[in-house]
């Protein structure tokens, strides 16, 4: 019989759940440390109670750094097929969590074959789902219809939900007396602004953000406090919008960990290089250490359909710097829903950055494989290289592409390979080119 809630509250009473002694095991931690650091809200594990298939992950300090899949169906593009093909992709190449950003119509049964089947965890945006779902026009919509939406999608089994809470009148009074180049490029904070805007109304989610927490903590629904103003440009980054938001989203923070909901923080944006670990700290300070959940951050402006690179390169010194959760981003961003191909090259950018920052950080055991393919390099064993690399299929697809006369070199250098060479004279043996046959 389950005495708790949450994660968050079972910790807080001494108690070792089943998830939380599950991450610890993944990450080589001790159980009663991992506890220490849910209950302090430190780490989060993302576990709704209704979600059977999941295999829990931690988020947070000293845990490594996982990654988010964004998929969904929308107006343009329907094809639930195309879309749960994504699913399989996330799954394959080891993606923590996936979201579901469906806009279109009745997504609930997409949501539910997903959950059904994802041993990753799930997150929603309630705003992007609250007119398809609710059959109305946003101005039609009541404060408390948004509920409504939160309520459903934590009954199906969502374990994390992006609520844009921290952009209440204060925070918007803040936006406009600063003024932006690219204003708000957050879809659930350009809708919030809008409805508030045209109703007169406080942000729905921050006037009733504790009947929110009480159907988040009912189902252990972490919730992932969503940045709407976050920089959607170089120019808008670490302004009075950005941080005067960050502030409320700190204090947003305390009120969830005292119902015992776990939370997490969503962060920049677009943001040049050398802001980002000035923000990252600034995040850690104003939230009280909660997981850091960022979107890039994306370095430069100018590289439409390469946006997983300018992403992998913010995200790598992002996680270095603080951050805990990276989104992925595609070759397609900023262009168009990306399709299969996309979401593989954003899945693979984003376990590169996410890997290269564990590295940074010291994480336990994250050179391990740097190591075995170091390794392998060595003893030019192909096989064992493609086991290890992150996609060893490209990997074996382009070794094999132009195969090299001898095995046991690739056509790069050919058997003028350093490694060859070197090899040859520890073994004392000759190097010779002209004379072999």
């Amino acid at each position: 019989m389950r005495t708790y809630h949450t994660q968050m509250e079972a910790a807080k009473k001494g108690i070792i759940t089943k998830e939380i002694a599950a991450v610890a095991k993944k990450e080589s931690m001790e159980p009663e440390k991992l506890r220490e650091l849910v209950a302090c809200g430190q780490v989060a594990i993302p576990a709704n109670i209704n979600h059977t298939s999941l295999s829990p992950e931690g988020i947070g300090t000293g845990l490594k750094t996982k990654i988010n899949v964004n998929l969904g169906i929308s107006g343009d593009c329907k094809n639930y097929d195309v879309e749960m093909q994504k699913v399989d992709m996330a799954l394959r190449f080891g993606a923590e969590a996936i979201m579901d950003l469906s806009n279109y119509g009745k997504t609930n049964t997409f949501r539910q074959e997903l959950i059904a089947k994802s041993p990753a965890m799930i997150g929603t945006v309630p705003m992007y789902d609250a007119i398809g779902y609710l059959e109305k026009d946003l101005l039609e919509i009541s404060a408390k219809d948004f509920l409504k939406v939160v309520e459903a999608h934590a009954k199906e089994g969502v374990d994390f939900m992006t609520i844009h809470a921290g952009i209440n009148r204060r925070a918007v009074e803040g936006f406009r007396r600063e003024g932006r180049v690219m204003n708000i490029v957050s879809r659930g904070g350009s809708l919030l602004f809008a409805w508030m805007e045209m109703t007169g109304n406080e942000n729905p989610f921050y006037e009733y953000y504790d009947e929110v927490l009480e159907i988040l903590r009912e189902y252990d629904v972490t919730i992932s406090l969503g940045d709407a103003l976050r920089p959607g440009c170089l120019d808008d980054s670490t302004d009075a919008g950005q941080i005067g938001e960050l502030i409320e989203l700190g204090s947003l923070t305390k009120r969830a960990w005292e119902k015992d909901v776990q939370v997490m923080v969503e962060g920049p944006g677009h943001m040049a290089m050398n802001e980002i670990a000035a923000n990252m700290a600034l995040q850690k300070r104003l939230c009280h250490n909660a997981p850091f959940y960022v979107l890039g951050p994306l370095v430069t402006d100018i590289a439409p359909g390469y946006d997983h690179i300018t992403s992998a390169i913010g995200g790598a010194i992002a996680a270095a710097s603080g951050a805990d959760f990276l989104c992925y981003v595609t070759p397609a961003e900023h262009l168009r829903l990306p399709d299969i191909s996309d979401v593989k090259e954003g899945i693979i950018a984003s376990k590169i950055a996410a890997h290269a920052a564990d590295i940074a950080k010291g994480v336990p055991h994250a050179r391990d494989l740097d190591n075995q393919m170091a390794h392998a390099r060595q003893k030019m064993d192909w096989d064992e290289m493609f086991r290890v690399a992150i996609d060893g299929e490209k990997a074996k697809a382009y070794f094999e592409s132009t195969p090299p006369a001898d095995r046991h070199t690739c056509s790069m250098c050919g058997k003028m390979c350093a490694v060859r060479t070197t090899n040859l004279i520890l073994e004392g043996k000759k190097v010779e080119f002209c004379s072999e046959k």
